[in-house]
């Protein structure tokens, strides 16, 4: 197995620290809002990554944070009148609604920063004693980004290159404008924790440190999150852990690629802001799923209407080739040919779009035995399910997703479904082959196409 380091920029052999074990750290939500398409392609990313090293064996043990405490979150609580933990609690229930509906599976770990303040406390303490960090007279504590001597070797920046500015906070209280905080003196009235420091809270980066050491140890396999985070994220816990403990932090670090919409950056300003449940309220969340996973996981994703059109079009000829094969019938062989090209592809730095194609290739074959070779499709059916498992795809009754059940907006209610095929039946006894045609082509037209056979007359949604 190979997979893409951002550190290295290359793809490197994997070799967990402990063999058959996996460690993985993943930087999770800052849960003062609903989950948006970003949120949703690094979830959905690491959930595919997940199942994918278990399925090779793997006890993997993956930890995702929730950020349970920030500015963001002061703010929004005081916005909303509410308190900081009501707020919270609301959003993290809310992602894991959000989750369960992408078939994402729970983290193995989901740590809470207020859950670490102790644990961010000692570390922060362990660092001012290395010399690395250093306590203002106004109660906050900073990092010194210049005694890290490979500060910036995550994102290829020279520190003499790195310039005060938007992305560098400007404070009379710091000894060098690079430096970051660790420890938040807190305002009169704002949530805060004792500390040698006076009242406060931790910095954003700190956590991160200190939960992933906790829960996993000073080094760990893999590290991952959205693009966004490289810089300066990412970079600062590398700096952070490293300084604590001298040791390396993270083996081999993974990136999600963003998402698009409609080819432009998603941003509230230009209006193509959308949350998980925005989306999930208008479209089947499978095909949503689909869409997400149809792209390499490094690859830029670009939501728009007509590729969430193409994406259910594709999973529509997946679960027709499903459609009447008793998938349980028959267990498939881990050793078929198709198994084993897709476990090369998804060996190679987890290649989906690969994976997918070897899926439909043997879609094709369930197709061309179900007519000749019903013992034969069962089992390939089978095979097909059980790759589809691996991406969390394809587990879903076939005439449940063909039939659009999930799908808002139905032209139709199933029942007035049933009862226009029943009339066309009746039609068709007393050889009103007119009036049977006429049916036909009403459903036809508001895109529920009818398919008869020996066991009477089944209906499916148009893949439009």
């Amino acid at each position: 197995m190979h997979i893409y380091n951002t550190l290295t920029r290359r793809k490197e052999p994997f070799t967990p620290l402990v063999a058959g074990k996996v460690s993985m750290y993943v930087c999770g939500m800052t849960v003062y809002d609903y989950c948006h398409l970003g949120h949703a392609r690094v979830m959905v990313a690491f959930d595919v990554i997940t199942r994918y090293l278990r399925e090779r064996g793997y006890d993997v043990n993956y930890v995702r944070n929730i950020t349970d405490i920030d500015d963001k979150i002061l703010k929004r609580a005081d916005e909303n009148g509410e308190s900081i933990t009501a707020l919270t609690e609301r959003m993290i229930a809310a992602m894991h609604e959000d989750e369960a509906r992408l078939f994402v599976l729970p983290p193995t770990h989901e740590p809470r920063a207020t859950g670490h303040i102790d644990d961010i406390v000692a570390m922060i303490e362990t660092l001012i004693e290395k010399g690395f960090a250093y306590a203002a007279d106004n109660g906050d504590v900073y990092y010194r980004v210049r005694k890290f001597a490979n500060y910036g070797k995550l994102n290829n920046r020279q520190l003499d290159d790195m310039r005060s500015g938007a992305r560098v906070d400007v404070d009379v209280h710091k000894e060098d404008p690079l430096d970051f905080v660790l420890w938040k003196a807190a305002k009169p009235g704002e949530a805060h924790w004792s500390s040698p420091w006076g009242n406060g809270r931790p910095g954003w980066h700190i956590e991160c440190s200190a939960m992933s050491t906790c829960c996993l140890g000073d080094t760990f396999d893999i590290h991952g999150g959205g693009p966004d985070l490289t810089f300066p994220h990412h970079e600062n816990e590398i700096a952070q852990s490293e300084a604590a403990t001298g040791k390396t932090y993270v083996n081999t670090w993974m990136h999600a690629g963003a998402v698009r919409v409609n080819k432009e950056k998603m941003s509230k300003s230009l209006g193509n802001f959308f949350t998980i449940r925005d989306v999930l309220a208008e479209h089947d969340p499978e095909v949503v799923r689909f869409l997400l996973v149809a792209s390499h996981y490094r690859s830029p994703i670009n939501y728009s209407v007509d590729s969430l059109t193409e994406a259910r079009k594709s999973l529509t000829r997946l679960y027709t080739a499903l459609e009447g094969v008793d998938t349980d019938a028959i267990a498939s062989s881990k050793a078929s040919p198709y198994r084993e090209r897709f476990t090369q592809v998804m060996d190679d730095d987890f290649n989906t779009p690969e994976a997918l194609a070897v899926m439909f290739e043997l879609a094709r074959e369930v197709n061309r035995a179900k007519q000749e070779q019903p013992d034969e499709a069962a089992r390939l059916g089978g095979e097909l399910k059980q790759l589809g498992a691996i991406l969390g795809l394809l587990q879903q009754a076939p005439q449940i997703f063909l039939k659009g059940t999930q799908q808002q907006g139905m032209p139709l209610s199933e029942s007035e479904i049933e009862a226009k095929i029943a009339q066309r039946i009746e039609a068709k006894a007393n050889k009103d082959f007119a009036q049977a045609d006429a049916i036909r082509d009403e459903l036809s037209a508001l895109g529920i196409i009818l398919k008869d056979s020996r066991e009477g007359t089944s209906w499916v949604l148009e893949a439009t």
